[in-house]
């Protein structure tokens, strides 16, 4: 018994049903171009009958569909693209009351929806290099410090 135990180890369920895992539920945004209703109902469509998908948010104004369920992001922009729509693209843009420096070079886009600026990396502060100059700062206006309304 002692043998078919230790090979048995090796021989486990779990690697099997690692294939047959389910997907994370996330959302997945995707900036499409539509120009009518048309456009709209085929994009809709195409998303909805994908397996996994539990609400889809398609805003024409703003060129946005959103898509929520457990599904693989990929799987959704290549069933976009095969509408006709081959200048999808996932989501560029965040809200522009997320970003710490939404006026950074590169973070403004023109083509953006009012409200947005895009998602990179400059438009975020080096918390390594401020650091030192905030405290200096805080100690120079300092209720302790007798020589701070000398400054002033």
């Amino acid at each position: 018994m002692g043998a078919l135990d230790y090979l048995s180890n090796f021989c486990t369920v779990d690697s099997i049903s690692t294939r047959n895992k389910r997907k994370a539920m996330q959302t997945v945004e995707i900036k499409v171009r539509m120009d009518c209703e048309g456009c709209e109902r085929k994009v809709r469509n195409a998303v909805t009958t994908l397996k996994g998908v539990k609400s889809v948010e398609v805003d024409r104004k703003q060129s946005y569909v959103s898509v929520s369920g457990y599904v693989d992001p990929n799987k959704v922009l290549k069933r976009v693209k095969s509408t006709g729509k081959t200048r999808a693209k996932f989501w560029p843009y965040v809200e522009q009351h997320l970003v710490y420096y939404p006026h950074a070079p590169g973070a403004y886009a023109r083509k953006a929806p009012a409200g947005f600026v895009r998602n990179v990396d400059q438009a975020f502060p080096h918390d390594s290099s401020n650091a030192p100059a905030e405290e200096n700062f805080v100690s120079l206006f300092n209720d302790d410090n007798v020589n701070a309304c000398s400054i002033m």
